[in-house]
């Protein structure tokens, strides 16, 4: 159920974004889902990729301080207040989600969401028993 997520830090200048998509795309990885959060000197890259031991191999060859970390992709209905249902779920459980984004893709007629959260497991096993789906990593990586 967890989803290796990269996170890559990266100078706040120009064409450092650039340099690591056309990395990835040089070596036929595709982003399926990223975040980018910045400062005034550098930025962090989350990104979920379809192959992320290849990515993590790749830019660590052209020297980006990089890290990995599991989230979870959820299915959240696409519906007004569908991501608060989920939120009120993990809150009323006493869950904290550090961050959260979307995904590119829909699964089924559902949107996806990745989160990153202190107990990853605890936040499985409780959206589990509330009937939300939660992606594997091989539904994740080929959606």
């Amino acid at each position: 159920m967890k989803v290796k997520q990269i996170s890559v830090f990266i100078e706040n200048r120009s064409g450092r974004l650039l340099e690591v998509t056309d990395i990835l795309g040089k070596n036929n990885i595709n982003i399926r889902a990223l975040s980018l959060a910045d400062t005034s000197d550098y930025g962090i890259l989350r990104l979920i990729v379809n192959n992320p031991d290849t990515a993590l191999k790749v830019l660590k060859s052209a020297n980006f301080t990089l890290s990995e970390t599991d989230v979870i992709a959820v299915e959240v209905p696409d519906k007004s207040g569908g991501l608060a249902e989920v939120l009120k779920i993990l809150d009323s459980s006493g869950i904290n989600v550090e961050y959260m984004y979307a995904f590119v893709e829909k699964s089924s007629n559902n949107a996806v969401m990745i989160f990153r959260i202190e107990n990853i497991d605890r936040a499985i096993e409780t959206l589990k028993n509330k009937k939300i789906v939660i992606l594997n990593n091989e539904q994740v990586y080929s959606l």
